[in-house]
């Protein structure tokens, strides 16, 4: 069976839904944010309908191709809304990208109201539903031995030197280097029960299941980014890119003292700034209006405080699919640096790690172009009973290399304690 027989059926579910509850492990997807989202138990047909692009200038055509594909599908019973497609994309744009349909989705898209989506053939009544409930207790923290840092910490440190040297000597401004942290668990880690504390953790955050490349059967990406990279309904789009952080601190006025710190921070400020320019400047081609703040404010998760900046934009005609609005902003200078040419360079001579979709674009479209995307940040990637954790650090002129270095070591500390419950 194809596609292109099948029709969509959309089913009211209630209006007090967990979309946990829907996800179905690693061969699904979840994306949620303050219980809007969505979540996928498993491809139709138990294969799925992918479709993929390996040029690196191909996240439009991939647009338009996925776009085809969702229109193709005949709007059945049922008033919600249609299919969708989903995907984690890669950080590095010579990677082929992808993104997929599953028969049996659950969309969060109106507050107050969840839908249950099936893709179903003419003659074919609605597959069975069985939500998935109950929390796990956490384990044990990990000790030093099922622990593996690449590179070690005092490689890092002179990697992050030598990019400090460039900058000051050369045209590159900025540069993030990442580290992974690899974790043999001892157990089969399980990403339904990752994705439950980090949501309990940081609620104000996307968080995020989606197995990475063409099939739905390779390593699990788990985390829960603060970034939105961007979202289109309508008319209307929105970006926040995030760029100079602070750690938190129990004590209140310690904490207070950490967020007005980065506020005044010359150095947070330069890196947040590189990455506002190279927003703005990709975002207004596609806009009548595009607005954004004058100054950076701080948001905080559960362990950081950070510079945001949010942009609100009105779509020129013919709009731009969220996916081609993607494509022209990732990467952004939050996660890789700039000049981008300079930056990617600095990175695949550096970097001892293949980033995967750590750092990539993680979310949804539907068949009008509308969709969400945030960046996949403070994720691990999960296969079996091993673990790698990603963390990174934005480099610039006033770096501290012993201070970035910490920056990562505090960021692998927290998805370590919420890798406890996986």
């Amino acid at each position: 069976m194809t596609l292109g027989t099948l029709r969509v059926r959309s089913t009211r579910l209630g209006r007090a839904f967990d979309l946990l509850a829907a996800y179905g492990g690693p061969v699904g997807f979840f994306f949620e944010r303050g219980g809007l989202g969505i979540a996928t138990s498993r491809p139709h047909g138990g294969m799925g309908a992918s479709i993929g692009s390996a040029d690196p200038e191909g996240l439009g055509l991939l647009s338009r191709r996925t776009v085809e594909l969702l229109r193709s599908l005949a709007r059945g019973e049922g008033e919600g809304p249609g299919a969708i497609a989903v995907g984690v994309l890669p950080f590095d744009r010579l990677e082929p990208a992808s993104m997929r349909i599953y028969g049996r989705t659950v969309v969060r898209l109106w507050e107050g109201e969840t839908y249950l989506i099936d893709l179903v053939g003419e003659d074919e009544g609605p597959a069975p539903f069985e939500p998935r409930v109950g929390v796990s207790a956490p384990h044990e923290a990990f000790a030093e031995i099922q622990l593996r840092p690449i590179p070690p910490p005092d490689e890092y440190v002179r990697s992050v030197a030598t990019a400090v040297q460039r900058i000051s000597t050369g045209p590159l401004r900025k540069v993030v280097l990442a580290r992974a942290l690899d974790v043999e668990a001892g157990r089969e880690l399980d990403p339904r029960q990752l994705l439950a504390r980090l949501r309990a953790v940081d609620p104000g955050c996307f968080a995020f299941a989606a197995s990475e490349g063409s099939r739905p059967s390779g390593p699990t990406l788990v985390g829960a980014s603060p970034e939105l990279l961007v979202a289109r309904h309508g008319r209307e789009v929105e970006a926040r890119p995030l760029a100079g952080s602070a750690p938190r601190f129990g004590d209140p006025e310690e904490d207070e003292a950490s967020r007005s710190s980065l506020l005044s921070s010359d150095k947070d400020r330069e890196e947040h700034a590189a990455v506002v320019e190279a927003v703005s400047a990709a975002m207004e081609p596609f806009c009548d209006e595009l607005a954004f703040d004058a100054l950076p404010r701080t948001v905080g998760t559960a362990n950081v405080w950070h510079l945001a900046t949010g942009f609100h934009g009105v779509l020129r005609e013919p709009r731009a699919s969220a996916l081609e609005l993607v494509a022209a902003l990732h990467p952004t200078p939050a996660v890789c640096g700039t000049p981008l040419d300079a930056a990617l360079a600095t990175i695949r001579e550096l970097e001892r790690i293949s980033r995967g979709c750590y750092a990539g674009p993680v979310g949804w479209m539907d068949a009008d172009g509308n969709g969400e995307w945030a960046i996949a940040l403070r994720c691990a990637e999960l296969s079996g009973s091993t673990a790698r954790l990603f963390a990174g650090a934005g480099i610039v002129a006033g770096s501290v290399p012993e201070l970035e270095l910490d920056e990562t070591e505090r960021k692998f500390r927290a998805l370590l304690d919420s890798l406890r419950w996986g």
